[in-house]
C-alpha cells in the first residue's frame, strides 16, 4: 500500500511538472500573439492617421466643387430665364 501511495505521489508530481511546462508554453505563445497584435494595432493607427489627413485635404476641395456646381446651376438658370 505504501508503494502504491509513493507511486501515485511521484506520478502526481510528474503531472504537475508537465502541466506547468504546458502552461508555460501556452503563455509564451500568448505573449507572442499579443506582441503581434500590438504591432498590428500600431500599423492600423498609423494608416488611420494617414487616411484622416487625406480626408482633411480632400474635404475642402469637395466643398469648393459643390459651391462651383451651385454657381454653375444658378448661372444656367439665369441664362435660361433671360432667353
Amino acid at each position: 500500500m505504501n508503494a502504491f501511495a509513493l507511486l501515485l505521489t511521484i506520478v502526481g508530481t510528474i503531472c504537475w511538472g508537465l502541466c506547468f511546462y504546458w502552461m508555460y508554453r501556452i503563455s509564451i505563445k500568448q505573449n507572442h500573439l499579443l506582441a503581434k497584435l500590438g504591432e498590428q494595432g500600431k500599423r492600423i493607427e498609423k494608416l488611420s492617421r494617414l487616411e484622416h489627413d487625406l480626408i482633411k485635404e480632400v474635404r475642402p476641395q469637395i466643398s469648393e466643387i459643390v459651391e462651383s456646381v451651385r454657381n454653375t446651376i444658378e448661372q444656367a438658370k439665369d441664362n435660361d430665364s433671360k432667353k
